[in-house]
């Protein structure tokens, strides 16, 4: 399936990156052994990739779980990340993808059902200014997801926003701690507004700030 890349005009944050350089934001998610920690040190994976620079890190969040209610309180936070854009946008997204992969199955990821409880999520949110409708090579594709192709071939595909964005305060919540008057392509609404908009639906007690990020011990501190 070709890639369906349709530019959006660049954020306000344009100016703070070089030339050739896009701003994606990425969701980091755990809830089985340490998930803080587990968290920290996938920050520090992502400072360490080729080309790509951690440029802001949310608050920690505990966030009740989504679909499956039997399980640990979940700890979420969005980093802001500076990577090559490269000539084409698509590819550039899917290299960046194919790296998020990459670390989740180094960090034990496992296959779980959907809304289950997880090792690590590393979920590619936004991707500068653009919209992307894309198909995900073998190595880009989650291991639960790969397992689970037959029943749902839709996870081949990537999108850009990520389609479930706008309707996850626990993705709303930490993205908001770094990109509060942004609205992604496509949305109706800034970051901000649609975590105030989620708060209200989902409650207040939904996700709490449990901590801070530390930049100089790399580590969230209550």
């Amino acid at each position: 399936m070709p890639a369906n890349l349709v530019p959006e005009p660049e954020p306000p944050d344009r100016r703070r990156r070089p030339a050739g350089r896009v701003r994606a934001y990425v969701g980091l998610g755990a809830n089985l052994g340490e998930a803080a920690t587990t968290l920290a040190h996938a920050v520090a994976a992502l400072n360490v990739l080729p080309g790509a620079r951690v440029t802001e890190v949310s608050a920690l969040y505990a966030t009740r779980p989504v679909g499956v209610e039997d399980q640990p309180e979940f700890r979420n936070a969005v980093v802001a990340i500076d990577v090559p854009g490269g000539a084409d946008p698509a590819a550039a997204a899917i290299a960046l993808l194919v790296a998020l992969k990459r670390l989740e199955r180094a960090f034990g990821r496992r296959p779980h059902e959907r809304w289950a409880a997880r090792e690590l999520d590393l979920d590619l949110l936004l991707f500068g200014p653009h919209r992307l409708v894309v198909e995900r090579p073998p190595d880009g594709l989650s291991v639960d997801a790969a397992a689970d192709l037959g029943r749902r071939p839709d996870r081949r595909i990537l999108v850009v926003p990520h389609p479930e964005a706008a309707d996850r305060l626990f993705v709303l919540a930490p993205l908001a701690d770094l990109a509060p008057a942004l609205t992604p392509p496509g949305w109706s609404e800034t970051v901000g507004q649609a975590r105030d908009r989620r708060e209200r639906a989902e409650g207040a007690d939904a996700v709490r700030r449990v901590a801070t990020w530390d930049p100089v011990s790399s580590s969230w501190q209550p």
